[in-house]
């Protein structure tokens, strides 16, 4: 039995409950973001229209937003990679940038890191 209140930290080793520290496995929080458009915008993107993906799947859309499926279909494979640590002489620890493959278009969308999160494999499988 735990005998700290819950505003009081968890003694080194112990988890709060309800805290990100619960679990056995971190995984980054990701946002993808539109970088830059150097064609012309055939699918009504915009420099700047993202989508954060949260809690290992859940992809989050600005109210009212939108996002365009080819484009996200291009940066989708390597998402779960980003999300994950990675050694630091892989391409995809230091490459942020994907291309959707729309040749009129030339969207550019970057990947960012938001958040590490720890989380429980056994929620995940």
């Amino acid at each position: 039995m735990n005998d700290h209140t819950p505003e009081e930290p968890a003694p080194a080793g112990e988890a709060k409950p309800g805290t990100d520290s619960e679990g056995d496995m971190e995984l980054y929080d990701l946002r993808v973001v539109v970088d830059r458009i150097e064609g012309r915008s055939v699918c009504g993107m915009r420099v700047g229209d993202r989508f954060d993906l949260e809690h290992s799947a859940h992809l989050r859309l600005p109210d009212g937003e939108h996002f365009c499926v080819y484009a996200l279909a291009a940066v989708l494979p390597f998402l779960a990679a980003k999300q994950r640590d990675l050694a630091a002489g892989d391409w995809l620890a230091k490459d942020t940038l994907f291309a959707c493959p729309d040749p009129e278009e030339r969207l550019v969308m970057r990947v960012e890191r938001t958040r590490r999160r720890r989380m429980n494999s056994a929620d995940l499988t």
